[in-house]
């Protein structure tokens, strides 16, 4: 990963964006079994609960940010219908039977489905705890968007730590991205670490791939690699990681990769590589169906 200089990806028309995710929902939607709901579509408003009735006229309170989202943003009122998800799979539809000052009660109109997690297990961690203007905030979202399965805030050398405040707001923009992208399971936001704490989960992944200047282009790699629907992204920092932190990543096992001749900003690497990995592997799939 290089920094600072936004620029627009390369790979030979891959990564032009409104292709990425246009592409990228299809993919996704391809993915789905016809048995099953599909995840990237819906018509109803949909809405977070920890807690999901347990069958068909079962009923749960909706309370907190997503009931004022509800009443006070969307205007909904009794008898309309949403649905719920728990950001483990679990999906119900149902509607607004009684609204209150603080809460309103939601009962569902059919037993809820449970899927399990159907896209590429891709695991994020960069280096982005120094990010200014909103650019952490798009970080996230779009990895949410693209169906990766956690992000990881990494601490290097040269962006050493995330505040708090931060982990706070990046949370809320996790939440509302599964919402606008209809994501049945959540992407986790783990807790900052350390390189150190990264070398063993790259010694123990199948594959993980890093972020390096004048590396081997990724798309190279993927096609003399073995497939892999798992494994680990890792981007450094603004100003990138230094020679000792890249031989320690790559001595505890990652595979070097290039994303063409020009410096990229943290966040532009990130789904640069999320993105090319998703539909590559995606489209490795669906050439064996």
């Amino acid at each position: 990963m290089q920094s600072l200089a936004p620029v627009r990806p390369r790979f030979i028309g891959l990564l032009n964006p409104s292709w990425i995710f246009t592409s990228t929902l299809r993919a996704f939607s391809s993915a789905s079994s016809s048995a099953n709901v599909n995840q990237s579509r819906g018509g109803l408003p949909r809405f977070f609960s920890e807690v999901l009735p347990p069958s068909k006229g079962g009923f749960v309170k909706v309370q907190g940010d997503e009931f004022w989202h509800m009443t006070k943003v969307l205007r909904l009122t009794t008898d309309d219908r949403v649905e719920l998800f728990n950001g483990k799979g679990g999906l119900v539809e149902g509607c607004i039977q009684r609204i209150d000052r603080t809460a309103l009660d939601f009962v569902a109109l059919e037993d809820p489905k449970f899927l399990l997690p159907q896209s590429p297990q891709w695991h994020v961690f960069a280096a982005f705890g120094t990010l200014k203007g909103g650019r952490a905030d798009w970080l996230v979202e779009k990895c949410t968007e693209l169906g990766a399965s956690s992000v990881t805030p990494l601490l290097t050398e040269r962006s050493s730590s995330i505040s708090e405040n931060r982990v706070d707001r990046l949370e809320r923009v996790i939440l509302a991205a599964s919402k606008q992208c209809q994501r049945l399971h959540e992407m986790i936001l783990k807790p900052p670490m350390k390189i150190d704490s990264l070398l063993p989960l790259v010694a123990q992944s199948n594959i993980s791939f890093l972020a390096v200047a004048e590396a081997t282009p990724l798309i190279t790699s993927l096609t003399s690699s073995r497939r892999q629907s798992k494994g680990l992204i890792i981007v450094g920092p603004e100003g990138d990681f230094t020679e000792k932190e890249v031989n320690m990543i790559m001595e505890a096992g990652a595979t070097a990769v290039g994303l063409g001749p020009h410096r990229l900003r943290v966040e532009t690497a990130t789904v640069a590589l999320l993105a090319t990995l998703t539909l590559w592997f995606d489209s490795q799939q669906m050439s064996d169906c």
